[in-house]
């Protein structure tokens, strides 16, 4: 399974880049206000910094605009991702980019069957947004499963990208039942490697290395 970061920190992504993990950037709206940086420096920044498929999202609400914007923005590098909204627009927005090559991930599912029409359309990737699916009562990974099952029925290509991701267990469970990619934020990724008990071996294998006296260099 890849992991990608959802993150526009680009002092964060540099360094968690530097693991040799992080196979891919998600970007929305949201971090970029918060990055409080212009856009499309941003992204073009981020592209540098990882060479795998960096998400970029439209502002537009219609199916014409989007298409601008999302050539505009496929236009920053080879590895730009358009990030569309699952609406009808969106959908026909989609299926154009489709039609030319541009890869895209289509972003705010929380149904199987909006993921179906998204497969259908060419979707490159489809973000079903499990954490908000958990907020209000649903199982998120319920969602993982329906849509893996749906796309194996017909080999579709479109790959699952689980989103809106909370904790370790939700990154677990969606390797499990076959996505394809998650994105995380730093914070979860940083959950991924560290357990207390690998803490305690450590600290015990150090303190009995120290009592040998001896030294490896």
């Amino acid at each position: 399974m890849q992991i990608f970061l959802d993150s526009t920190d680009t002092k964060v992504i540099a360094d968690l880049a530097s693991t040799g993990l992080v196979d891919g950037v998600t970007t929305n709206p949201t971090l970029i206000a918060k990055s409080g940086r212009p856009m499309l420096e941003v992204i073009a920044e981020i592209c540098d910094l990882v060479p795998g498929p960096i998400s970029a999202e439209v502002a537009a609400t219609t199916a014409d605009a989007m298409i601008a914007e999302g050539k505009k923005l496929a236009a920053i590098a080879p590895n730009v991702v358009v990030k569309i909204p699952l609406t009808r627009d969106g959908l026909i927005a989609c299926a154009a980019f489709a039609d030319e090559e541009i890869k895209t991930n289509v972003t705010l599912c929380f149904s199987a069957t909006q993921a179906l029409l998204a497969a259908k359309v060419g979707a490159t990737y489809i973000s079903p947004f499990i954490g908000r699916l958990d907020d209000y009562g649903f199982d998120g990974m319920d969602l993982i499963r329906d849509i893996r099952a749906i796309y194996d029925n017909y080999g579709y290509e479109t790959e699952i990208l689980a989103a809106s991701v909370r904790h370790a267990a939700h990154v677990k469970e969606a390797a499990i039942i076959g996505a394809d990619v998650v994105t995380i934020p730093p914070a979860v990724f940083a959950e991924l490697y560290k357990h207390p008990l690998t803490d305690k071996g450590l600290e015990q294998f150090l303190k009995d290395w120290a009592s040998t006296g001896q030294s490896i260099l």
